[in-house]
C-alpha cells in the first residue's frame, strides 16, 4: 500500500470515529461505535411493552413531548422526587397521567448491560418514542442522538411551558414557536393524539361546555365522563382507532369530535382548518409531516459536550 493510501485509509477512519464521536452536535451516528446494539435493544424492549400494552406506545410519546417541552429534551422529566430535590413529575401535567417510566428503566438497565455509562436517558427516550410510533402502525424517522441528561428538573416550568388541553389556538402557537415549531408542527404533533387515552378531567370542560362539538361524540363521552366526580375516568383520544397510529384524529376533528378543547381549536374556523382537512383525506402527508416535525421536536435544547451527564439510573442524578 502507498504512503499516500495509507494517509487516506487513516484520514477516513480518523474522521469515521469522530463523525461517531462528535459531542458538539446531534447527529444521526452518536453510537455506532460506542454503543452499536442501542437501536435493537431500544426496539426489543419497546416490542415488549407494547405487545403488553399497546397503551404504552402513546404514554412513552407523551413522556419525550413534555421532556421536551421544559428546557428541552433533556431527560428531566424521568427524574424521581427526593427529599432533597424536586422534579417534574408531580407537576399539573404529569401527576398521575405521566407513565411508562417502568418501560425507560427496563431499556437503562439493557442498554448499560451492553454500554456501560455511555447512553443517556434522553437519548433513549427519544427513541423509544419513535419506536412506539412505528409499532403501533405509525411513520418512521431517524433520531439524531448525543443528548445528554440534565442534572436539574424544574416544577414551575413543567407547570408553566406544557400546552395544556384547555388552550386556545393562540396560546398553542406561541407555546409551539417559543420551541422553535411552526403553526404546521403543531399541527402534525397533535396528530400523536390518534393514539392513547386520557382523563375525564382533562376534556370535561369541553364536552359540556364548549359548543364547538359533535352532540352524539359529547352525549357518547359524558356516559363515562359526569359533570360532578369520575375525574381519572379514561376515555380514547381517537374516537375511531385508538390503538393504531393513523390520521384518523383528523378526520374526527373535522366532524367536531376532537376530545380535547386544545384538538378541536385546530378546526375551528382558524388558520389550521385546511391543514387538518388535507391530513384528514391523505394519511401519506400526515405521517411525513410528523416525522419531520418529530426531528425538529427532538433537536430542543438538547444538552451536548460537557454539559450535563450519562445517568446510570434514570430516576436519579448521579
Amino acid at each position: 500500500m502507498s504512503s499516500f493510501t495509507k494517509l487516506c485509509v487513516t484520514l477516513f477512519i480518523l474522521v469515521s470515529l469522530l463523525a461517531c464521536s462528535t459531542n458538539a452536535h446531534l447527529t444521526t451516528n452518536f453510537y455506532c461505535q460506542t454503543c452499536p446494539s442501542l437501536e435493537t435493544i431500544v426496539r426489543n424492549e419497546m416490542t415488549k411493552a407494547i405487545n403488553n400494552e399497546a397503551r404504552i406506545g402513546a404514554s412513552i410519546l407523551r413522556l419525550f413531548f413534555h421532556d421536551c417541552f421544559v428546557n428541552g429534551c433533556d431527560g428531566s422529566i424521568l427524574l424521581d422526587d427526593t427529599a432533597t430535590f424536586t422534579g417534574e413529575k408531580n407537576a399539573g401535567p404529569n401527576k398521575n397521567s405521566a407513565r411508562g417510566f417502568e418501560v425507560i428503566d427496563a431499556i437503562k438497565t439493557k442498554v448499560e448491560a451492553a454500554c456501560s455509562a455511555t447512553v443517556s436517558c434522553a437519548d433513549i427516550l427519544a427513541l423509544a418514542a419513535r419506536d412506539g410510533v412505528v409499532l403501533l402502525g405509525g411513520p418512521t424517522w431517524t433520531v439524531p442522538v448525543g443528548r445528554r441528561d440534565a442534572r436539574t428538573a424544574s416544577q414551575s416550568d413543567a407547570n408553566n411551558l406544557i400546552p395544556r388541553p384547555s388552550s386556545d389556538l393562540v396560546t398553542l402557537i406561541k407555546q409551539f414557536k417559543d420551541n422553535g415549531l411552526t403553526p404546521n408542527d403543531l399541527t402534525a404533533l397533535s396528530g400523536a393524539h390518534t393514539i392513547g387515552l386520557a382523563h375525564c378531567s382533562t376534556f370535561k370542560d369541553h364536552i359540556y361546555n364548549d359548543t364547538n362539538i359533535d352532540t352524539n361524540f359529547a352525549t357518547l363521552r359524558k356516559k363515562t365522563c359526569p359533570i360532578s366526580g369520575g375525574d381519572t375516568n379514561l376515555a380514547p383520544i381517537d374516537v375511531l382507532t385508538p390503538n393504531n397510529f393513523d390520521n384518523n384524529y383528523y378526520k374526527n376533528l373535522v366532524g367536531n369530535k376532537g376530545l380535547f378543547h386544545s384538538d378541536q381549536v385546530l378546526f375551528n374556523k382558524g388558520s389550521q382548518d385546511n391543514l387538518v382537512r388535507a391530513y384528514s383525506t391523505n394519511g401519506a402527508k400526515f405521517s411525513s409531516d410528523f416525522a419531520l416535525a418529530m426531528v425538529k421536536l427532538s433537536q430542543i435544547g438538547p444538552l451536548t459536550g460537557t454539559n450535563g451527564e450519562i445517568r446510570k439510573n434514570c430516576r436519579l442524578v448521579n
